[in-house]
C-alpha cells in the first residue's frame, strides 16, 4: 500500500521544529512484508526493521464504508527503533496547558502563521474559510527521548472543503464541500502523521453528531465542531450519511428539516425543496399575468357570514506503556522533572518503564486525515503547511428539526435546474413555537393588477401531500 500522505510541509527552516518520523500505511498480508519480517527475525535489518502496528479507529461512523467495514488501519513507523526506544507518555504540558492521549488539538499551518502575522502587524487579511484555519488532529499516542524531542501520533481530522479529488461518496465522485456540510463540521479519517509537539497551539473541543438521536444531540452541537462523517485515506471513500426528503439527499444541520405530522409518512423534508415546491405549483397556476385572488368559502346557514379559508400562522495496537506525562509549559519544573525545549517550556517527567504497557484507551470520538504539517516552529506555536487535496437536536417546533440556526441559501439538490419563477415570485418558510407552519409568498411581477401581492399558505409534504400541522 501506498504510505499515508502528509500535510505538506514547507522546506525546513533554521526556526522549524524537526520531526524525524514517517508512518506508512501497510497490508499485513503482502508478500514483501512477510518477507521483510522473516530477515528480521533471523537477525538481519536488525535497525531497519519495520514492526506492523495495527491502531483501533477511535471513530465509528453511524454511515456505512463500501469497502472497508472499520478504519482500524495497520501502519509501520520509519525509522522504527528510534520511535520504539522512546519512552511512551500519557500527557505533556505546553505552555501551561496540559494535552492528553485521546485529546482533540489544534495544530498550526502556514495559512494560519500567516494569519497571526497579519494581525500583529495590521496587515490587510485574505478572506477566511474554515480549511484556513488551525488543523484539527486528535492524539493516539505520546514520545519523548528528552525535553527537546517530545512527538505525537495523530489522527487528522479533515474540513470538508480538504476533501481530495477522487473522493468517493457512494456512487459520486466528490471534492471538498458538499451542500448538505455545516459550517462547523469536520469529517473524521484515519489519515496518521507524527508531529512535533511544539506545531500544537490550544486545545479543541469535538463532538459526534448522531443524526437518529438529534432531540439528545442536535443542542449539544450548535456551538461545537462536530462529525458524523468519516473518510478512509486508504480507499478515498466517506462513509455514507443519512439521506432525507422527496430529493433523497442529507440534510445540513445548518438549515431548517420539517418533518410531515402525518403518522404513516413522518418524512422529513429540506426547507428549500419545500419552498421550490409551493413556488413551482404557484407559478403553474399564476404563470406571469394572472393574478393572486384568495379563494372565498360558500355562505354558511342564515346569517350571510362569508368568508375566507382561514390558514394558520402559526487507538489499541502500541506495545509499551505509557507512564507519566509530558509537561510542556514555561515556569519551572520540578526537580524530578527534565525540562523540553529550547526555552525549557516542556517538562518530561521519565517513566519506570520504557515500553510494553498497554496504550490508553482511545475514546468515542473522531480525528482526522490528509496532508498534515510534517514540520513545526520551536515556538510556542509551531508552523506547519497548509493541507493538500488528498492524502437534529430538540425540537422546539412542531414539525420542525432545528439543526443550527436558520440559513435561507439553498443549496440543496431538489430536483429541476429550471426555476421560470425567479424574479416573478418569492416565498419563505415560517414556524411559530405554535401551530403549524406556513409558506409566505411575494408577488414580484410588475403590471399584475387586482390581487394579493403577499398571502400564505398551508405547508403539505412532498411524499404523501398530506398538510403538515
Amino acid at each position: 500500500m501506498a504510505s499515508s500522505r502528509k500535510r505538506p510541509g514547507a522546506e525546513p527552516e533554521g526556526n522549524r521544529a524537526e520531526c524525524p518520523f514517517t508512518i506508512k500505511n501497510v497490508d499485513p498480508k503482502d508478500k514483501e512484508q512477510k518477507k521483510k519480517r522473516r530477515r528480521i527475525e533471523n537477525g538481519k535489518d536488525e535497525d531497519t526493521a519495520q514492526r506492523i502496528n495495527l491502531q483501533m479507529s477511535p471513530f465509528a461512523p453511524c454511515g456505512k464504508f463500501k469497502t472497508h467495514e472499520t478504519m482500524d488501519l495497520y501502519y509501520q513507523v520509519d525509522p522504527a527503533k528510534r520511535w520504539t526506544d522512546m519512552t511512551r507518555y500519557n500527557s505533556f504540558v505546553l505552555n501551561g496547558i496540559k494535552y492528553s492521549s485521546e485529546g482533540f488539538i489544534y495544530v498550526a499551518n502556514d495559512s494560519s502563521i500567516e494569519r497571526q502575522k497579519a494581525v500583529n502587524h495590521n496587515e490587510p487579511m485574505h478572506p477566511r474559510k474554515k480549511s484556513n484555519d488551525d488543523w484539527v488532529a486528535r492524539i493516539l499516542e505520546i514520545r519523548a527521548s528528552d525535553e527537546h524531542h517530545v512527538y505525537i501520533r495523530v489522527y487528522w481530522m479533515y474540513w470538508p472543503d480538504e476533501l481530495p479529488q477522487g473522493t468517493h461518496d457512494g456512487r459520486k465522485t466528490i471534492q471538498g464541500r458538499q451542500h448538505y456540510h455545516g459550517m462547523n463540521e469536520l469529517i473524521a479519517s484515519n489519515h496518521m502523521d507524527i508531529i512535533n509537539v511544539m506545531s500544537v497551539t490550544s486545545q479543541a473541543q469535538v463532538k459526534q453528531w448522531y443524526e437518529e438521536n438529534d432531540e439528545e444531540n442536535d443542542e449539544e452541537i450548535q456551538h461545537a465542531l462536530y462529525w458524523r462523517q468519516a473518510f478512509d485515506v486508504r480507499t478515498y471513500q466517506v462513509s455514507t450519511v443519512e439521506l432525507f426528503c422527496s430529493c433523497n439527499t442529507p440534510g445540513n444541520p445548518d438549515k431548517i428539516l420539517i418533518e410531515c405530522t402525518t403518522e404513516v409518512c413522518k418524512t422529513w423534508m429540506h426547507e428549500q425543496c419545500i419552498v421550490d415546491d409551493t413556488l413551482k405549483a404557484v407559478y403553474k397556476r399564476l404563470g406571469t399575468d394572472k393574478p393572486h385572488v384568495a379563494p372565498v368559502t360558500p355562505k354558511k346557514g342564515e346569517n350571510g357570514d362569508e368568508g375566507k379559508r382561514p390558514l394558520s400562522h402559526s487507538e489499541t495496537g502500541v506495545e509499551g506503556s505509557a507512564e507519566q506525562s509530558i509537561d510542556v509549559k514555561s515556569e519551572a519544573a520540578p526537580s524530578d522533572a527534565v525540562h523540553v525545549g529550547t526555552k525549557d517550556n516542556v517538562e518530561v517527567r521519565q517513566t519506570a518503564d520504557n515500553e510494553n504497557a498497554p496504550a490508553a484507551p482511545e475514546d468515542s470520538l473522531p480525528l482526522r486525515p490528509a496532508d498534515r504539517p510534517q514540520r513545526a516552529t520551536s515556538e510556542n506555536t509551531a508552523a506547519t503547511d497548509t493541507p493538500s487535496k488528498p492524502a437534529g437536536g430538540s425540537k422546539s417546533t412542531p414539525g420542525r428539526k432545528p439543526g443550527r440556526p436558520q440559513k435561507k441559501a439553498g443549496a440543496e439538490a431538489n430536483g429541476d435546474g429550471a426555476r421560470p419563477w425567479e424574479g416573478l415570485f418569492e416565498a419563505s418558510l415560517k414556524t411559530a413555537d405554535m401551530g403549524p407552519p406556513v409558506i409566505e409568498f411575494r408577488d414580484l411581477r410588475d403590471g399584475v393588477m387586482d390581487g394579493e401581492k403577499t398571502w400564505t399558505g398551508p405547508v403539505k409534504c412532498l411524499l404523501c401531500g398530506n398538510q403538515v400541522n
